[in-house]
């Protein structure tokens, strides 16, 4: 009886083990809720961007890395730092799920995100002129960025602040990229993201996306690629 059952162990972990496997990513609830960024964004935008879109980049991020078992095991952000070497399923849906992932924790409700910290205020007027300066200059970036992909703003390896962008899911962590840098906030402009509430009108929706940004997360991450790169 106790060997059957070992046996019976076994083949259950031998057919659970890639299942597992396959399982090491996962799609985590949104920190609000759904109409929470409304009017900026929609309740119905934010239900198919996360519910749809981000799982179907965690899906197929899972069975991406199940077929290269030299990536098992390693987190999101290692594959980042070696994508060139994942292939183009892994750099697309771990860049989806990352960038996804980033994105929701850089807003909050409407009217609750405060105002950038006065050392990232200081750095944005030292590298931009004036936060409203920096926005435009934002703005143009995601404006600028033809057809899908994100604008971003990076904490260069000299403690910098620089705006940049990058075509589909790619972003700044990914050692592919001209600008690399540390993300401390990040907005997609793929359709998905804005089309059912302002369809063509891109520019409307970055204009609208500052009205839940989170600044006190946003200033926190300044303040830990400030100390990553004083090390």
């Amino acid at each position: 009886m106790r060997t059957l059952t070992h046996a019976l162990v076994a083949l259950l972990l031998t057919i659970l083990a890639p299942l597992a496997a396959a399982q090491g990513f996962s799609l985590a609830p949104l920190p609000y809720s759904y109409d929470a960024l409304a009017p900026a964004i929609d309740e119905q935008t934010m239900r198919i961007h996360h519910g749809r879109h981000h799982q179907a980049y965690v899906d197929n991020l899972n069975k991406a890395v199940a077929a290269a078992p030299a990536l098992a095991g390693l987190s999101l952000e290692a594959l980042m730092a070696q994508i060139s070497k994942a292939g183009d399923a892994v750099r697309n849906n771990g860049g989806g799920h990352w960038n996804h992932t980033f994105f929701w924790q850089s807003m909050t409700r409407p009217g609750q995100g405060g105002s950038p910290s006065p050392e990232l205020l200081a750095a944005i007027n030292r590298d931009f002129g004036s936060l409203d300066q920096f926005k435009a200059a934002f703005k143009a970036a995601g404006l600028g960025r033809f057809g899908s992909g994100w604008a971003w703003l990076i904490v260069t390896t000299n403690g910098k602040l620089k705006i940049t962008s990058t075509p589909n899911q790619d972003n700044p962590l990914m050692d592919i990229v001209a600008d690399r840098g540390q993300p401390i906030l990040g907005n997609d402009v793929w359709e998905h993201a804005y089309y059912l509430q302002y369809q063509n009108r891109r520019g409307d929706y970055l204009d609208a996306w500052w009205q839940v940004v989170d600044w006190s997360t946003i200033s926190r991450r300044y303040a830990d690629a400030q100390k990553d790169a004083q090390k």
